[in-house]
Formats: structure tokens, sequence, C-alpha cells
């Protein structure tokens, strides 16, 4: 973790920089917190910030290093902005919409997107996906598509089912 990653990602908290980080490295193995800094006396006329609250805490989930802000309210998280979560299993999919959609918004949630508890926006995705949609074979990807424009939570099995479905049977 003390290798320098040459791109960040910075998400701006209000105030929950902290408690978001906390969160975060409970869900993902493979995580944790590194450093933390505190606004000081300069700049408090722009930041507004106390002296000694936090500024930024660093940490990383899966070895993915981010660093969360506490840069007060102006700015919200919105869906033009997501991270995707790849998972080989149905019981992967199942543990991280869990965890991450708690306390999120339930009407943020379709096609494998869900907002978190802090506005955060996530997409749990089977790997499989990505192959199934790709596939040459444009009825059996198109029928696949269909299934996921109508679920919340993705799951694999239905992907499966439908991905291999030989409509030649219903002569």
């Amino acid at each position: 973790m003390a290798t320098l990653q040459k791109i960040t990602s910075n998400l701006w908290f209000n105030n929950q920089a902290e408690e978001a980080a906390k969160h975060y490295t409970s869900i993902f193995k493979n995580s944790g917190i590194g450093r933390i800094t505190r606004y000081g006396k300069e700049g408090f006329e722009i930041h507004k910030q106390p002296e000694g609250s936090i500024m930024t805490v660093q940490f990383w989930l899966e070895e993915q290093e981010f660093v969360a802000l506490n840069g007060g309210p102006d700015f919200k998280f919105n869906e033009a902005i997501s991270f995707i979560v790849n998972c080989r299993a149905q019981d992967e999919i199942d543990y991280y919409w869990e965890k991450l959609s708690e306390g999120g918004d339930k009407n943020a949630q379709m096609c494998g997107w869900l907002k978190d508890k802090f506005g955060l926006s996530w997409q749990i995705v089977p790997t499989i996906l990505g192959e199934m949609l790709g596939s040459r074979d444009t009825e059996k990807s198109g029928r696949v598509m269909k299934e996921v424009l109508r679920m919340k939570k993705l799951d694999i099995a239905t992907f499966e089912r439908v991905f291999s479905y030989d409509m030649s049977y219903e002569l």
C-alpha cells in the first residue's frame, strides 16, 4: 500500500469522510485506512472547517487508493460517476448489494446500480455479463439485456438460463 498510484479517486463528502472510509473498508477485503489530514487555521475563510477537524482520509479498497475529503455541503454525488464491483458468483453480488445498499436510496436501484447511504453510486456486476452482452449471437445477448433492464440486483442464474435458452424447441 506504500506505492504511489498514478490516478487516485477523490470523493467529496460534507463531513463524513472518516465514517465513509471506515464503512467501505469494513466491506471490502484487502482494504485499509492510511493517512488522515486535518484542517488548520489557514484558509478558514475559504473552507469554513473548524481547526483540527478531519480534512482528508486516505484509504484503500482491494488495493486501489481513494481519498475522502470533508469539503462541506457544496457538492453532492450523482450518477455521472459510479464504481463497478466485478463479481464472479451470485454470493458476491448478494454480499456487496446488501452491504452497499444498506441505508441507501432504494428508489435509485436498477440494472445492478445502487446508491449507498452517502449518495455514491455503485454497479454490482457479474463478470459473465460482459461476455454475454458481447456475444455475436444478438438474440442471446438481447435476451440477457432484456433481463438486465427488468432487474434491480442482477441474477446470474437468470442470465445463464435466458442466454442458453434455445428457441428452436418452441416450434
